[in-house]
């Protein structure tokens, strides 16, 4: 997929959907913003379960997931956040970033905004070639977080 990049976030996530509305209006978001639950999530190649568990930000074909979802967001908005959202992609910052995004995300249902709904499932992800596993297609790929 090319174009206008893509932010999927969780539209049932008080705290989500509130990040992103804060997003929009601070930072100025320069993406179509997207509920998961909304999204075509085969077209954009990403799973479910992924969309369940992070922000994703989807832009020529790649798939960023989580911090540095975060990080492309920044830069993508211009002055002042694109020298943020660089540092954020930048070793032992980014490792920091990604150790922070997990936190939130895992407490998400206890944050500000944050519901019941907001808790992430305790499962773990089912492996990409189960036989529960969505099938995937496009060129989107996954960078490593």
């Amino acid at each position: 997929m090319t174009g206008q990049p893509v932010l999927v976030f969780d539209g049932d996530c008080g705290f989500c959907t509130t990040s992103v509305r804060f997003a929009e209006r601070r930072v100025g978001v320069r993406a179509r913003v997207v509920p998961w639950q909304l999204a075509d999530l085969r077209a954009l190649g990403v799973t479910r379960e992924r969309a369940e568990r992070e922000v994703l930000w989807v832009e020529n074909g790649r798939v960023y997931g989580g911090a540095q979802a975060v990080a492309r967001l920044l830069i993508s908005a211009g002055l002042p956040w694109s020298p943020l959202g660089h540092v954020l992609r930048i070793p032992p910052f980014r490792w920091v970033a990604r150790g922070i995004y997990r936190l939130v995300a895992a407490n998400r249902h206890r944050l500000p905004g944050g519901t019941p709904a907001c808790a992430l499932s305790s499962k773990p992800p089912k492996p990409p070639n189960s036989p529960d596993s969505p099938v995937v297609s496009g060129p989107a790929t996954s960078e490593r977080r």
